[in-house]
């Protein structure tokens, strides 16, 4: 069951490669799925108050709230059965798969007709969605370069929000009287989503299998031919490649482990890198969920912004939120995971405090309220894609997808699924205390996890997934994440 197969180092030989053409086209076919979900979610969220018109589908705010909810419910429940596909049939075969499932289904939305309809079309919807978070994020750790993991992780993550730019432009032409209406608009830009999948699974067909997956899984031939094909790629580019770093641990080739094992890493091996992993993403999917979801609500609610001008408030917003992993990125691979990731969640933290506190002071206007949400959300933005990363860095190559499953699953669904449903009740309630409420139990989430972080997380920088990470078949830290891979601590190997 555990041939050796030391003489092929395929993750030092992806590893040392220089950045090249191949990386951004494989960046860019499998990123497209944070640009998916961006549209999405902004899309529901400019067109929230248009939804409640008569003459459109007459959700109310609670059902409004509902649709958010389901959309994440069904970004769990996909994460978990395609997590779990994923590392039992591999990335390419599902990261295909799921984005098939949400074209389909952003095409049905379209076509609603009541409350029912829409919210089933959003709960599919987000199948595909969550199924994408999981084969996705594998896939991209396990191709990109280690020196870069941290800074392409987060770009990466960050770029929900070029579609949640595209979702806000598009809600603004189309909802505009001129142009389509509220009436038409809506369903257009549903179409649109659908339209833009379909491209996309036409490009990430050039898109390989990971070599490491394959390795693992015996498939020692076809890993040998596509690491091989990509080396050439490169080197096209950019002549003759650095040598392979020495091989200092032999790796196994290893079953896809059943889901007694996969909870005995996370409860018992790496139990503190669970906790971890756990706080930053329930506090992050709060935060976000929390404020994303009741955007266009509060907007129209409490400063009278009319339904089809709501999405000019997202575009300082999105900004904020593509440069803050953008420009931070960077710093997680050169200052470290945990300084960055603690840095980030208690600056969201204390600016979502802070505007809470102005909100409920009356002091903002529609304006000055989004340019104070774009401030907090340049760190939160950073601090969500941190979340992301950790999850899909320090757990093993035979579990990652699973793993990445759990913990976005566990973590919206404590955290995001209650945080439409409540902001909605909430912002129902017309008053500004009410709102704040929600506000500072977000703030004080992330604050918490970032400390946590700080005290407990891993130096995962620049590191191999397979160092921070080993077999489950080889050696492990004895289940703290403090200590780096081979059980030494944190300082010690800080001093290497």
């Amino acid at each position: 069951m555990t041939a050796p197969l030391a003489s092929l180092d395929i993750a030092r030989r992806l590893d040392r490669l220089p950045w090249s053409r191949w990386h951004w086209r494989v960046v860019l076919a499998l990123g497209v799925a944070w640009v998916l979900d961006g549209l999405e979610v902004t899309l529901v969220g400019s067109v929230g108050a248009v939804l409640e018109r008569p003459d459109t589908l007459g959700l109310s705010a609670v059902q409004v709230g509902w649709s958010g909810s389901l959309y994440l419910a069904g970004a769990i429940v996909g994460a978990l059965v395609f997590g779990r596909l994923s590392d039992r049939l591999g990335r390419k075969r599902l990261f295909l798969a799921t984005l098939a499932v949400y074209a389909v289904a952003t095409l049905a939305t379209a076509f609603s007709t009541d409350f029912a309809f829409f919210a089933l079309c959003r709960f599919v919807t987000g199948l595909g969605i969550g199924g994408e978070y999981a084969a996705i994020n594998s896939a991209i750790d396990e191709l990109v370069p280690a020196r870069v993991r941290g800074r392409v992780n987060l770009a990466i993550n960050g770029s929900f929000w070029i579609g949640a730019a595209l979702g806000a432009a598009a809600s603004l032409l189309l909802l505009h009287p001129d142009v389509l209406g509220p009436v038409r608009g809506w369903r257009v830009g549903f179409a649109m989503g659908a339209l833009l999948a379909v491209a996309m699974v036409l490009v990430r067909r050039h898109v390989p299998e990971s070599p490491r997956w394959l390795l693992r899984h015996g498939r020692v031939e076809e890993a040998q031919r596509i690491l091989a094909d990509i080396e050439a790629q490169v080197a096209a580019q950019h002549g003759p490649l650095p040598e392979v770093p020495p091989v200092a641990r032999r790796e196994h080739r290893r079953a896809v482990p059943d889901l007694r094992e996969v909870l005995h890493v996370l409860l018992r091996r790496y139990r503190t890198r669970s906790a971890v992993a756990l706080a930053l993403m329930l506090a992050q999917a709060f935060f976000y969920n929390a404020i994303f979801f009741s955007y266009a609500l509060v907007l129209t609610r409490f400063y009278g912004v009319e339904d089809h001008r709501v999405a000019l408030y997202i575009f300082p917003f999105a900004l904020g939120n593509v440069l803050g992993p953008l420009l931070l990125g960077p710093l997680f691979d050169r200052v470290g995971r945990r300084r960055m990731i603690a840095l980030t969640y208690g600056l969201a933290g204390v600016g979502l405090a802070a505007t809470g506190v102005a909100f409920v002071a009356d002091v903002l206007d529609a304006r000055s309220q989004a340019l104070c949400w774009s401030a907090v959300f340049f760190f939160a933005s950073a601090a969500a894609s941190s979340a992301y990363l950790t999850v899909s860095e320090v757990f093993p190559l035979e579990m990652r997808a699973m793993a990445i499953a759990i913990f976005y699953a566990v973590g919206t669904g404590a955290g995001g699924f209650a945080a439409p449903l409540l902001f909605g009740w909430l912002v129902e309630s017309a008053q500004r205390g009410q709102v704040a409420i929600g506000y500072g139990i977000g703030s004080a989430l992330v604050i918490v996890a970032g400390l946590l972080a700080l005290r407990f997380g891993v130096d995962a920088e620049c590191k191999p997934l397979e160092d921070i990470a080993p077999s489950m078949d080889g050696a492990h830290d004895g289940g703290d994440g403090r200590h780096g891979p081979e059980g030494v601590s944190r300082d010690a190997v800080a001093r290497r």
